[in-house]
């Protein structure tokens, strides 16, 4: 898989998504880094800690969330995106449900679309992943947790559905990763269990990411705030590895590079 001028071999080692939220209201970094030259320096420090795609995004996905206009997320992310494609060799990801954002985004150096609806809330969406050729993360999610028997099987088939909206947009199989979407629409048991099954996942033919860093499934474990839970993070990271997960989506860097070698070391023999 090929993002960026960057060639991505699926299952020779785990790759890093850093997150870089441009956002004044996220449920971890909300804040931080809504300045470019804060940003730029924050990009920096995640490439030289060894991040293999940083993920921008300009409107939060916390369960309590503000929703933000079109043109009000394009000024935050567009500009941000700009100044790291002038600055940096990096694979950019946009994280959007709004394809006019990320088409949009693309033209101004993106190069991997992260859909936290997969696809089905704004139609467009497929048409840009289609028309731009860049590969895209679809992620599950939903309206409401019933599940019904099995919560796997059903989420594998919210998420067919997904593929089949981006096939049939023209978007290329090999174009495709995705991603179980830790902590939407499921509650505190059915994400324990998404995690326990995460193989079922990867066994669906197309490279699968993990995203649970600092999100609530940890914290209700371990009973701590957003910036205690990097050892709960790193627990997950090392279990999705071990399930099959092709990339994980974390704030921190470093320490989860360092685990995925190691795992890696382990498990990718």
């Amino acid at each position: 898989m090929k993002i960026g001028n960057k060639e991505f071999e699926i299952g020779k080692r785990t790759y890093i998504m850093g997150i870089l939220n441009v956002t004044p209201d996220s449920f971890s970094d909300g804040g931080k880094y809504n300045d470019i030259e804060l940003a730029l320096k924050r990009a920096e420090k995640m490439i030289n800690d060894g991040v293999d795609i940083i993920d921008i995004g300009g409107e939060s996905t916390r369960p309590t969330h503000t929703p933000v206009g079109e043109e009000e997320e394009l000024n935050r992310v567009v500009p941000v995106i700009k100044a790291l494609r002038e600055k940096f060799d990096i694979p950019i990801s946009v994280d959007t449900y709004k394809g006019k954002v990320a088409e949009e985004a693309i033209k101004a150096g993106a190069d991997l679309i992260n859909d936290v609806w997969g696809f089905k809330k704004d139609k467009y969406m497929a048409t840009v992943a289609a028309k731009y050729g860049v590969p895209c993360c679809i992620m599950h999610n939903r309206n409401d947790n019933e599940y019904g028997d099995d919560i796997i099987e059903t989420m594998k088939s919210d998420m067919e559905e997904c593929i089949k909206i981006a096939l049939d947009a023209g978007v290329k199989k090999e174009n495709i990763i995705l991603d179980p979407g830790i902590c939407f629409a499921k509650d505190y048991d059915q994400n324990l269990e998404v995690l326990n099954r995460l193989d079922e996942f990867c066994n669906m033919d197309y490279p699968v990411l993990l995203g649970t860093s600092r999100k609530s499934v940890i914290g209700n474990t371990l009973n701590l705030p957003t910036d205690e839970r990097l050892e709960g993070t790193l627990a997950t990271t090392t279990l999705g590895i071990i399930k099959g997960c092709e990339f994980v989506r974390v704030h921190d860097v470093l320490e989860n590079k360092r685990t995925a070698l190691m795992t890696d070391a382990m498990v990718r023999r």
